[in-house]
């Protein structure tokens, strides 16, 4: 999907859009936020998802290289082996979005524990009580949205180029700095069927205050897992599932060094979600 670079002071009118009764759970509240010097635009949080699909994949990776990427001293990568981190790549295709155009998405995050004693390494993981995600990279193929982003969360969105091609048995994702192909990923349209319903929490960093705000999904995933790349992080897959390029977004990923086979690759269509407004009550010292 190509750019979409420009916007005003308007809301695209789609709220039928918003049916299903996943939606029926928030309460909406209005907030204007400004956008730019001249555009202040009055939204409705929690922002709204609907028929999305995504693409997700599960990484290890250099748990050194993400604790130097950590926003706050109190903030730390979830290990899923002494010397490994985890690194989430979700690839979103979103179809609707309430009072905001279609755009493509991608959040490369850590999974994170937050203002907690050391934890025991794996535990975590295995049992999915951890704190939330930490968003380190999240380009946005809307202007309006990366605005959005980095005005409200201060989440690092930057507008790029990004396809999503689901045509074939795989979703492929690419992603471009300056018209260079910088990050592919595929993940196969296959796994075992997984209802998943879940709320989660993204944490980010605006003018030096730790931001947190909460995200829910539901969806029917395909999700495959490899768990035995625990126990040999550097098994090659069949077919090559990441690349990455030399450009600088592409040698920032590089740097975290991911193993090549992902941990757990997940898949679905037609999901809902929503994204809320930080909890302005949240304050980490």
């Amino acid at each position: 999907m190509k750019i979409l670079d420009t916007f005003d002071t308007t809301l695209l009118a789609n709220e039928d859009k918003f049916q299903d009764s996943f939606y029926k759970r928030f309460t909406l509240r209005k907030r204007k936020v400004q956008l730019t010097d001249t555009i202040e635009k009055e939204y409705e949080f929690p922002t709204l998802y609907g028929d999305v699909t995504c693409a997700q994949a599960i990484f290890l990776c250099s748990h050194e290289a993400a604790c130097a990427m950590m926003p706050h001293e109190k903030i730390m990568p979830v290990r899923a082996r002494k010397d490994k981190a985890v690194m989430a790549v979700s690839c979103y295709e979103y179809k609707n979005v309430l009072g905001i155009p279609p755009y493509n998405e991608i959040a490369f995050t850590f999974a994170v524990e937050v203002d907690k004693p050391k934890s025991s390494v794996l535990l975590p993981l295995m049992f999915n009580n951890y704190s939330g995600y930490f968003v380190f990279s999240m380009p946005v193929t809307s202007r309006e949205n990366c605005q959005r982003g980095n005005n409200i969360w201060g989440l690092p969105k930057v507008t790029q180029e990004i396809d999503i091609d689901i045509s074939g048995s795989d979703a492929v994702v690419a992603a471009y700095e300056d018209g260079a192909e910088y990050f592919s990923l595929r993940v196969p349209k296959a796994g075992k069927p997984t209802a998943m319903d879940e709320k989660t929490y993204l944490y980010s960093k605006l003018n030096g205050r730790i931001l947190k705000a909460e995200t829910n999904f539901k969806g029917d995933f395909l999700i495959t897992k490899n768990m035995g790349v625990l126990l040999n992080p550097s098994k090659e897959p069949k077919t090559p599932l990441l690349k990455l390029g030399g450009t600088p977004c592409g040698e920032t990923l590089k740097k975290l060094k991911l193993e090549p086979t992902p941990l757990q690759l997940r898949y679905v269509e037609h999901m809902t979600a929503c994204f809320d407004y930080y909890d302005e009550a949240y304050e980490l010292r």
